[in-house]
């Protein structure tokens, strides 16, 4: 099993590559490819068990899209195909159709996915989330410039009870098609979602999955559900 970590030394804000560091965890035999901004992609030439990418500043996205654009029509290849994907905080905006800035000009995404977003520079969102995916409470934090917006409702990922969606209008954050995830939520989001990270590994290909550190992970998700819901 190989799992891909784009750009790890750019795309790393927020304590979310921590997701990964858990991963790593729970997979102690799978090979973990830490792909530099110099190097070419795994997925180029390989079909990786999970391709993630993580928060990145502004300034990095338009270097992301940049590095990844010659390669746009295998990603959608891969996506089309059922290749696991995830993608949290605003590289998800990579996808998307266009990245708006500040001054209206527009930043030409990868234009794989049904969404586009603008920036609000001068005012960061905040804010905690609880959620519902297939059954089960999705907890975690949301920190961005950014609101998204999509012309369609069918890739909601997950369902909004606490918090704002991918904007303030809608209730359904994130994007899923196929085995691509993209979601603002952070946390990490699957060290503080055990439930959420047995269906991820078991879309990868684990049969019967388990987690490391299973207790400890399941007693925190419980304790930080019971406090949101108690502070309203």
């Amino acid at each position: 099993m190989k799992i891909e970590v784009l750009f790890p030394e750019m795309c790393n804000l927020f304590g979310d590559l921590k997701s990964m560091d858990y991963l790593a965890l729970c997979l102690p035999e799978a090979e973990f490819i830490r792909t530099s901004y110099s190097t070419e992609p795994l997925f180029v030439t390989e079909s990786p068990s999970l391709i993630y990418m993580g928060p990145m500043s502004e300034n990095a996205q338009e270097k992301v899209i940049q590095k990844l654009m010659p390669y746009r029509e295998r990603l959608a290849e891969l996506i089309e195909n059922g290749s696991p994907f995830f993608f949290t905080g605003n590289a998800v905006e990579i996808l998307g159709h266009y990245i708006e800035k500040d001054d209206g000009s527009r930043l030409a995404a990868l234009d794989i996915l049904p969404i586009w977003a603008k920036r609000d520079m001068m005012h960061r969102h905040n804010s905690k989330f609880v959620g519902q995916y297939e059954g089960n409470t999705i907890v975690g934090f949301k920190s961005q410039f950014t609101m998204a917006y999509t012309d369609t409702d069918i890739y909601p990922l997950f369902t909004v009870e606490k918090g704002i969606g991918l904007n303030e209008k809608l209730k359904y954050e994130g994007i899923r098609k196929n085995n691509f995830f993209g979601t603002y939520v952070q946390g990490p989001l699957l060290v503080l979602n055990p439930e959420f990270t047995k269906n991820l590994l078991t879309i990868m290909g684990l049969s019967n999955p388990t987690l490391a550190f299973e207790k400890e992970v399941s007693d925190a998700y419980l304790a930080l559900l019971q406090d949101f819901k108690d502070k309203g």
